[in-house]
């Protein structure tokens, strides 16, 4: 249940999870306070006993993911080379991606999301960011419609019901060795035994 329970931070866990997968299917203007509370079989008081508004529902849901994504940019930030940058930054990001299928597919292609999150300026230096490590600090056309291809093929991949039945390995492998192709970064070598 998500009002006032002995495993307060399980419940509000279960209502974020339950607003995830109503999000991803009927989006999130779609989807009201009230089917999220139908959805758990509680009061919707019990939904805003923890959210006053669903914006703040998608805020919670949306975070953990989007500090990661920070986490991973200040790491490749802090390499020396530019290919270094690039290959952790990517790596990251597809990591974030298999892991993350349904909410990449929210935050990619659901407008309020988009909204909320283009919106802040925290948000446009992250992404300024993110495209100065794929793209270098002079990109030629090429290499910014290809890093343009990568970050939006990246976070459409929840989406597509063709790549549904792939496990997490072989979609990791074939997105990374995509998206290298596309950026023109050599597949590092395996590291010396």
């Amino acid at each position: 249940m998500v009002h006032r329970t002995r495993h307060p931070e399980a419940a509000r866990e279960r209502l974020l999870a339950v607003a995830l997968e109503l999000f991803a299917r009927h989006g999130v203007s779609g989807t009201s306070l009230q089917m999220i509370a139908d959805e758990l079989g509680v009061a919707k008081a019990s939904v805003y006993y923890r959210f006053q508004t669903k914006d703040d529902i998608v805020w919670a849901v949306i975070t953990p993911a989007l500090e990661r994504l920070a986490g991973v940019t200040g790491r490749a930030e802090g390499l020396r080379r530019r290919a270094e940058r690039a290959e952790a930054l990517l790596s990251g990001l597809v990591d974030l991606v298999v892991e993350h299928r349904s909410l990449m597919s929210v935050l990619q292609s659901d407008p309020t999301v988009l909204h909320l999150v283009r919106g802040r300026p925290a948000m446009q230096e992250l992404e300024r960011r993110i495209t100065g490590l794929l793209a270098g600090p002079d990109p030629d056309p090429e290499i910014l419609v290809g890093t343009v291809m990568v970050s939006g093929g990246l976070m459409t991949v929840g989406t597509d019901p063709r790549l549904a039945g792939l496990d997490d390995e072989t979609l990791r492998r074939h997105l990374l060795g995509t998206a290298r192709r596309l950026l023109r970064l050599r597949t590092p070598s395996p590291p010396a035994s």
